[in-house]
């Protein structure tokens, strides 16, 4: 989350209230509206709380018309009921809460499984927040392993993290929080993720491991881990260098598996440690829930793992903060057992050929260039073509704003700052309808951004709330 400060003028004015927001008696206790900025003296009836929380809402974007976000923002209302019927439940009280236990190592088991782990049984793994935290705590396990290794030399040697310049920005948090090296693959040319050549080059005595990402969230490819792995087998053969590889599987690791069944990229693979994936993300629960799973306990350091008595109880816990609500847990487990395999795989196709079929046709417009197609995750990126020149992606992001669409436009990392792209992020509830939608809204436009003399933003920063 972003940091805030506090308000740093005195209370402006204040909030103005309805009076038919009270209670039966529409003036009473409605002479002072409450401050912005500092608690109120005294409470407010609820019904007025909620509408003036309920008001300032109204504001905030449709998550639904989202095209930035890989979070799902539609789910069945039975799993709503459930996630509200757990809400009061605390995920680390395990002794307290068992069920609730029990299905988050049932989702362990079945996403071991799904990740043709060698022994499902032998993996270990947990719930986190989100696929950021599962990163850190890969991280953590992938130093740690290194340190062990190299205990005559730690600390006194920098330890280094291998990935492509693509990767989302929880790495280069993990790198700057725990004093890792971040050695990054750049971009070049049409390749727009990491090189499985070019990161083994980037190895060495001090590489805590290499991060390979299924769906890169700048286009949505994927990142070829199975060449990564070889790339690294001969460097071992070369060198004598053992290095591990973690695949961030934030987006594409709940794609993949239903999709690209013959794509190689999990535990099938030796050098594969470590694998995340975000549960609130194409495994289509509400923000809130990612996992982390290792091939073994091999892979996971005792030393970091904590064992509790906690509330009469031993309990091993390895996460970066300790309460934290079960009811996205359950909601994972919800959707596994309502889905399956095969209601996986049936969503999931159905959002790809959205994705695919929606990037044709904006290519058909003949003013946009393509640089992915949806053919991946259900995601694809696209510029605008080399002949136009009276406008630019980011007018076309600012115009469909209008209209209710946030559409981001970006500029992309090392090397090729010179590349703006637009890109939309297809998820369950983006339908064809809503696509229509969309493409007549595009189309509306664009006579309207052709008649411009030239693009009109300055600031390109600015231009966009998007930013990786």
């Amino acid at each position: 989350m972003p940091l805030h400060q506090g308000h740093e003028k005195p209370d402006e004015r204040p909030m103005s209230v309805n009076p038919f927001h009270g209670e039966a008696n529409p003036v009473s206790g409605m002479v002072d509206a409450p401050p912005k900025h500092r608690l109120p003296e005294g409470p407010l009836p609820p019904t007025t709380a909620y509408q003036l929380v309920h008001d300032e809402l109204m504001l905030d974007g449709n998550a639904r018309l989202n095209l930035a976000t890989f979070v799902t923002t539609w789910m069945e209302p039975q799993a709503g009921v459930l996630m509200a019927e757990c809400r009061d439940k605390n995920m680390i009280d395990k002794d307290e809460y068992p069920r609730t236990a029990e299905l988050e190592r049932r989702c362990v088991a079945m996403l071991a499984d799904l990740w043709n782990a060698p022994d499902p049984a032998a993996a270990v793994g947990c719930s986190t927040t989100g696929s950021s935290e599962a990163c850190m705590l890969a991280g953590m396990a992938l130093k740690r392993r290194w340190a062990r290794r190299n205990a005559d030399r730690y600390p006194g040697a920098r330890p280094n993290l291998v990935m492509g310049v693509n990767v989302q920005v929880c790495w280069e948090k993990f790198c700057n929080f725990w004093e890792v090296e971040a050695r990054l693959v750049p971009m070049e040319g049409d390749r727009f993720h990491l090189d499985a050549r070019a990161a083994a080059e980037l190895c060495d005595e001090n590489t805590i491991g290499v991060v390979g990402i299924l769906g890169s969230t700048f286009d949505g490819s994927y990142e070829p881990i199975a060449d990564l792995c070889s790339a690294l087998d001969e460097l071992q053969e070369r060198t004598g260098l053992d290095i591990p590889v973690h695949v961030d599987g934030a987006s594409g690791a709940m794609v993949a598996p239903f999709l690209d069944e013959d794509l190689v990229w999990d535990f099938r693979l030796p050098r594969v440690s470590s694998i995340n994936t975000s549960g609130h993300k194409y495994g289509l629960v509400y923000p809130g829930v990612g996992w982390a799973l290792w091939r073994s306990a091999a892979e996971l350091p005792e030393e970091l793992v904590f064992r509790v008595n906690y509330l009469g109880g031993d309990m091993p816990t390895f996460a970066l903060n300790f309460s934290r609500p079960g009811a996205q847990v359950v909601a994972q487990y919800y959707t596994f057992l309502r889905l399956g395999r095969e209601g996986y795989r049936a969503v999931q196709q159905t959002t790809r050929d959205v994705a695919c079929g929606l990037a044709e046709r904006i290519e058909a417009l003949g003013d946009f260039q393509l640089l992915t197609r949806g053919d991946q995750l259900p995601v694809f990126a696209f510029t605008t073509a080399p002949e136009v020149t009276s406008y630019d992606v980011f007018d076309v992001s600012r115009r469909m704003r209008e209209h209710g669409w946030l559409l981001p436009a970006y500029t992309f990392p090392p090397n090729r700052e010179d590349l703006s792209v637009l890109r939309v992020v297809c998820r369950n509830g983006f339908s064809t309808d809503l696509a229509d939608l969309l493409m007549e809204d595009l189309s509306r436009l664009l006579p309207e951004l052709r008649r411009q003399p030239h693009p009109l933003t300055h600031d390109k920063d600015a231009a966009t709330s998007f930013h990786h």
